[in-house]
């Protein structure tokens, strides 16, 4: 593919484009930024997965053809997104918005804190994103992004510290990671409305009812700070405090909250980070 690329077009992915995937997000943050700013000017629809792929170039060509082809000159066709520093170049606080910002968005939601949609703008659902992430590192939660920070968001993505099991006999059509302008903290498995789903690991119920989103939801905690959320639920099937075992049935396949069909939404935490279920389920 890089010998049929122009000149300069290579030159504009060398620009703080290549060789910056960060440890445990399988991508580029400033790739993801990229197509945070092209989405907003309408020449991207894909997903911010911080990969350069077919659509991403495409965009890049569509932006430099209207401007200069000169590398630095395509940031700066993206406005004041564009021109914003890459990420480290200045302390990111709440009214911050660009280029940087919407890289700090895909690393938080990659480290199981998302914020909502990726659109570069430091509010209140990003600071809030910030502030649970620095508790879970040991940061002070100053809502400021600074070294520190940066530095533990460039460590590897965390994962299960515990085995499960398939929470339902069905196999799974949607997976952890973005998602459009959005990421999804879960898997998806479609199924049948009223199919059994049981826990995936032994444990302590620890909340049945309804959740914004979520719908009817059981989440059941597990030992080393794990817990697993069942959402869209169209019935419960265990009470509050109740210990399960392994395959115990919690709930009933349903379409509630945020479903546009029948399927059972499973997340994986690790004190209260999502973390992709197939590091749990392999």
């Amino acid at each position: 593919m890089r010998a049929t690329l122009p000149a300069a077009l290579l030159a504009t992915l060398a620009l703080g484009l290549a060789g910056t995937a960060q440890a445990g997000a399988p991508g580029s943050a400033d790739v993801a930024a990229l197509q945070v700013g092209l989405t907003g000017l309408g020449l991207y629809d894909g997903d911010v997965d911080g990969f350069a792929g077919p659509k991403t170039l495409a965009g890049l060509r569509r932006l430099q053809g209207a401007t200069s082809p000169l590398a630095a000159e395509t940031r700066t066709a993206l406005g004041t997104f564009g021109t914003a520093p890459q990420l480290g170049g200045r302390p990111l606080v709440p009214g911050c918005s660009g280029w940087d910002v919407a890289s700090l968005q895909w690393l938080l939601a990659w480290h199981g804190f998302p914020s909502g949609p990726f659109d570069g703008t430091f509010g209140d659902r990003t600071l809030a994103a910030l502030l649970r992430f620095q508790r879970w590192a040991g940061i002070d939660p100053v809502g400021v992004a600074g070294p520190q920070t940066l530095a533990a968001l460039r460590e590897p993505s965390p994962v299960s510290p515990i085995k499960l099991v398939r929470p339902i006999d069905a196999a799974p059509d949607d997976g952890f990671g973005p998602r459009e302008n959005r990421f999804h903290a879960g898997v998806d498995y479609p199924a049948p409305m009223g199919a059994t789903v049981w826990a995936a690991g032994d444990g302590v119920v620890s909340f049945t009812g309804q959740a914004d989103g979520f719908g009817t939801l059981v989440v059941v905690q597990h030992t080393s700070g794990v817990t697993t959320f069942y959402g869209h639920l169209s019935k419960i099937l265990v009470p509050v405090d109740k210990r399960v075992s392994r395959g115990t049935p919690v709930g009933l396949v349903g379409m509630t909250g945020d479903a546009t069909g029948p399927h059972l939404h499973f997340e994986v935490r690790v004190r209260d980070a999502s973390v992709d279920p197939s590091t749990a389920i392999g």
